[in-house]
């Protein structure tokens, strides 16, 4: 048999509504079967994605591969079981929930061959509302990559081409001891030693899909996974990466987003004892790895969190947590020249924010999320600092790809409010057919440079998602809140009929008289045959569709 040009390795486990558009996507792959090689390797799925996986097989000799194996309780042990068996030139690693644009692993590989890229990255777009990170792709195409001077860190998901002789060369396999985010480790090993990256952003390349019961490992980790995981990926790096400004390049995003991420917003949701335990763990990596020229290039939000963390005990983080997700942005201190954050019990050191006062004058806090015509989402926000109109500059708000009409609110008087309209065309158009989930930020241009944060929205009550219809395709708009770091979202999230029917059927299930609801059915007698019931399908989480209003 002549060797693939490509192996596409997919670890599955429980993802039978997602798996059947999965391996769709690669069969009709216009690199052509005799190209292509797909290892699927079931992970003692309890679903019945084996069995797909097993009829597949039978129908397609020689394309499809499948291993089966007891559960191993994340994707590195099957990703690295079906790279042992993949034989491809070019080795992929796909989502079982997730699917490929038609033309991906041809374009792909074309590339690689003609630049001599060892690894490649196509455009990912967010499915369902997923989030995906993509300032990678805001340049367009780019032949060569640096991975310490771009944003390819944000990206460091194996969702990639990696040449064969690469992966050989280093000996590369993804660490099973790390429950989650053990694709790092080799994308970033990958990456560091890649003779060329390149990056492609002409086409859909990568569809990663939110799933409708939200059961991803990742989004269920428990915190004591999470902390093993992300004090191994560090020690990782400073194994990999020497000491200095590239291993801060590459680390920046570990801090600012695994390691803030352990002490966000929901840290208040876990009991004291796994607080102590977060909070040991971040002020040891921060104290071993966070440089001070690190440490001023990170977010204002999570420099704050972290400096609390080396400076105090946990009731000092959650000062600073409950200011940000009660009271919303606290007061400037200016003193000697310089501006301080006024957040309680924070180190001047972590707190002083006087080389990126623009960043600090983008904090806004949310005040209200309205629906005006019916077909315009309307978001008012205020800043604390009193001189915010002069100082600022002009001000917008963009959600996600979006960019809202923003004016000054007349009603008050001192210019610290400002209300951001969204049409709802626009939210549609910036979240194709897919639906998206736009995080809301702030933008300022003035006096003290440009600068941009994310939109809070502390104390923010839940609004009535809407129901709206483009072309045949409905969708359900809402305001939500990130509950890991506060941030104000704008969800645009496919709604389809049986989701829908599921949604009303339930709400008359609560609101129907007694009498009117179903009869239990008896019990059955023992040894009797069960009666058979109709499949039933996942639904959408309750904090997306909510309680629907229907407008054309």
């Amino acid at each position: 048999m002549p060797t693939p040009d490509v192996s596409v390795v997919i670890p599955v486990y429980n993802t039978r509504p997602y798996l059947r558009a999965c391996l769709d996507s690669l069969l009709r792959q216009t690199i052509g079967r005799d190209r292509l090689e797909i290892v699927a390797v079931d992970d003692g799925s309890t679903d019945g994605s084996g069995r797909l996986l097993d009829r597949l097989a039978a129908r397609h000799p020689g394309t499809v591969t499948v291993l089966h194996q007891a559960n191993s309780g994340g994707p590195a042990a099957p990703c690295n079981r079906g790279l042992e068996v993949a034989t491809g030139r070019y080795v992929f690693f796909l989502g079982s929930d997730d699917h490929l644009g038609p033309e991906a692993l041809e374009r792909l590989v074309a590339a690689a061959d003609r630049y001599g890229s060892d690894v490649v990255l196509g455009k990912v777009v967010g499915v369902n509302g997923r989030h995906v990170f993509s300032d990678v792709f805001a340049a367009g195409n780019a032949v060569d990559v640096s991975l310490f001077d771009s944003a390819l860190p944000w990206s460091l998901a194996n969702t990639k081409l990696f040449r064969r002789d690469l992966v050989d060369r280093l000996g590369l396999r993804f660490p099973e001891d790390m429950p989650v985010l053990s694709d790092q480790p080799f994308t970033l090993a990958a990456c560091y030693h890649a003779r060329r990256i390149s990056v492609l952003a002409d086409y859909d390349y990568y569809h990663a899909v939110r799933r409708l019961d939200a059961r991803n490992i990742t989004y269920h980790s428990r915190v004591d996974q999470r902390l093993v995981s992300v004090e191994r990926l560090f020690a990782f790096v400073a194994g990999l990466i020497p000491a200095g400004p590239r291993r801060d390049a590459v680390l920046r995003r570990h801090v600012g987003l695994e390691l803030a991420n352990l002490v966000g917003d929901d840290f208040r949701r876990l009991d004291r004892a796994a607080q102590e335990r977060v909070h040991a763990a971040v002020r040891r990596l921060v104290e071993r790895y966070v440089t001070d020229g690190l440490r001023d290039r990170l977010d204002i939000e999570a420099r704050l969190r972290l400096g609390a963390v080396t400076a105090g005990g946990v009731d000092e983080l959650l000062a600073i947590i409950d200011q940000d997700a009660e009271r919303g942005v606290p007061a400037t201190v200016v003193a000697d020249g310089r501006w301080h954050a006024g957040y309680p019990g924070a180190p001047a050191d972590w707190t002083d924010v006087t080389e990126v006062r623009a960043d600090w004058l983008a904090r806004l806090d949310t005040v209200t999320v309205s629906w005006t015509d019916g077909h315009t989402l309307a978001v008012t926000t205020r800043s604390p600092y009193p001189r915010f109109a002069a100082e600022a500059g002009p001000v917008r708000l963009v959600a996600g790809p979006v960019t809202g009409t923003t004016l000054l609110d007349a009603t008050d008087p001192t210019g610290r409010t400002v209300r951001t309209d969204f049409p709802v065309e626009r939210l549609l158009a910036g979240s194709a057919a897919s639906g998206q989930r736009h995080p809301v930020r702030a933008e300022v241009d003035g006096g003290h440079g440009r600068g941009s944060a994310p939109v809070r929205a502390p104390r923010l009550a839940a609004g009535r998602p809407r129901l709206l219809r483009q072309g045949a395709r409905l969708y359900g708009i809402a305001a939500t809140v990130d509950p890991r770091n506060g941030q104000l979202v704008l969800s645009v999230v496919p709604v389809t009929a049986g989701q829908l029917v599921s949604r009303l059927r339930r709400r008359w299930r609560r609101t129907a008289p007694a009498a009117a609801r179903p009869v239990p059915s008896p019990a059955r007698p023992a040894g009797a045959p069960a009666p058979l019931h109709p499949t039933n399908h996942a639904e959408p989480a309750p904090s997306q569709v909510g309680q629907l209003t229907v407008a054309s």
